[in-house]
């Protein structure tokens, strides 16, 4: 991958093989260098905030569990007592809210969570988890909690400045641009960095710009793989392109399945739902509700939700996201504990598994530590990319800060045979990616302001060779 134009004065004063006719991607070259120029240049600041927050969530993880192991982890006892006297130890300390979950110790050394909803001074969008011993009851404390995946304060904080930078539903555009764009860019740079010749390639006794061009793109080709994985599962969730995708995935019939929480009947008589304020441990029992689901295999770590109205049941699913996967999910009848509605990760639809494992290992869970190394190390080459291309920048000095447009004509010297089919391609893509078209076309139209001004100014004589940037 390629921030800056990848040519060099070093490659523009190498002797030439003459040509009589130009092939297919000589004819393409000039446009790839000039979107990839221009895509690096003005979203990398972009792609460095994404990178930069990204290696930090990675990081997240582990400083967490230091961070926060008084509240994480216990003594490990001899029995752990019943869940209800866990969530009634936390209810005691913490009347405030509603419980809208609760998540038992999943390991011997691990405390029990029970999430309340509506707690004031907490977001209504986060839940308050109380930190409960499930050997002694006692409450360690509590920590606001975001998302599945159980993210504590300093995650939560890292996470939501990666995806909106704080600035809500707005700030959400910026993480979306740096991942419709990170694919282009990696693909973009690839293709320019093998069509340099080999010898203008190596690394090994170079200097000065071609140095910088050698390492970026040795760099960048390394890991353009994992580019195009970042970018396409970061869009999986973003806000536009992210809403067609999963309008896609529905009408192909591979949305994300979920278990039917109707419990068919009236069981006002059996307490308050969550929901509306009650205690979550109403009908036969929380102690009742989880053994129905230890029976129907669904082993640690669970989450039970207390059921949101009279008429809904239980549901406790699996809310292990590392390898293999545990996501099975069940449904009870708080009247009877009978198991109403089963759902197994094994039946999900293809695509269904595949966004869920994309997704996973884009955020550091499905592989645990490795994946969290492996993605600091991915967003570390990108950060050092987007370094070394604006380096190359600097060091061009000359002309035009935006280097030199293409010539008039370029797009004529594409054979229709592949203009044609280009444009189609083109089309569609910015259609489902619309911020990538959006800003495609700013690029197109800047591109053709610089070059008409440049060509009044009688900087440019047009016709002139554009495969090598001076």
């Amino acid at each position: 991958m390629t921030i800056a134009p990848p040519t060099s004065t070093d490659e523009a004063s190498t002797p030439a093989a003459p040509v009589t006719s130009p092939g297919r991607w000589a004819t393409l070259r000039p446009l790839v260098l000039r979107l990839h120029f221009y895509a690096g240049l003005l979203v990398a600041p972009f792609l460095l905030v994404a990178a930069a927050t990204g290696f930090l969530y990675a990081a997240s993880y582990q400083a967490e569990k230091i961070l926060y192991a008084d509240e994480m982890t216990v003594p490990v006892g001899d029995t752990k007592l019943p869940i209800s006297e866990q969530v009634a130890a936390a209810r005691e300390a913490h009347p405030e809210g509603s419980v809208s979950a609760v998540r038992p110790s999943p390991a011997d050394e691990a405390s029990t969570r029970v999430l309340l909803s509506g707690v004031v001074g907490v977001d209504p969008t986060h839940s308050l988890a109380v930190f409960v011993d499930p050997y002694t009851a006692e409450v360690r404390g509590a920590l606001e909690q975001y998302g599945s995946s159980g993210a504590l304060p300093l995650r939560t904080w890292i996470d939501e400045f990666h995806r909106d930078l704080h600035l809500g539903e707005t700030g959400r555009l910026y993480s979306e641009l740096a991942a419709s764009w990170l694919w282009v860019i990696a693909a973009g740079g690839v293709a320019l960095w093998f069509s340099r010749r080999r010898a203008l390639r190596k690394l090994r006794g170079t200097k000065g710009r071609r140095r910088v061009l050698g390492l970026h793109g040795t760099v960048g080709v390394w890991a353009a793989a994992g580019f195009v994985f970042l970018s396409a599962t970061g869009l999986t969730w973003s806000q536009y392109a992210g809403a067609n995708i999963d309008e896609l995935r529905t009408s192909l019939g591979q949305s994300t399945p979920s278990v039917s929480a109707s419990a068919g009947g009236d069981h006002g008589g059996h307490g308050g739902a969550a929901g509306t304020g009650g205690d979550a441990d109403h009908g036969v029992g929380l102690d009742r509700i989880l053994a129905a689901a230890r029976s129907e295999g669904l082993g640690d770590p669970v989450e039970i939700v207390p059921p949101a109205d009279p008429s809904s049941a239980y549901v406790v699913k699996q809310i292990d996201r590392g390898w293999p996967s545990k996501q099975d999910s069940v449904a009870i009848d708080p009247n009877n504990g009978e198991v109403l509605d089963t759902l197994r990760f094994a039946d999900y639809p293809l695509l269904a598994k595949l966004t869920r494992w994309g997704i996973d290992l884009h955020s550091g869970a499905l592989f645990g530590l490795v994946n969290q190394l492996a993605l600091m190390l991915l967003t570390g080459s990108l950060i050092l990319l987007i370094v070394l291309g604006y380096r190359m920048w600097w060091q061009r000095g000359r002309g035009s800060a935006f280097g030199r447009p293409i010539p008039r004509g370029a797009w004529a010297q594409v054979p229709p045979q592949i203009l044609v089919p280009l444009l189609a391609v083109v089309a569609v893509v910015g259609y489902f990616v619309p911020l990538l078209g959006i800003t495609l076309a700013a690029f197109i139209a800047l591109d053709i302001v610089l070059g008409e001004i440049a060509y009044r100014r009688g900087k440019r004589t047009y016709g002139q060779d554009t495969t090598a940037v001076k």
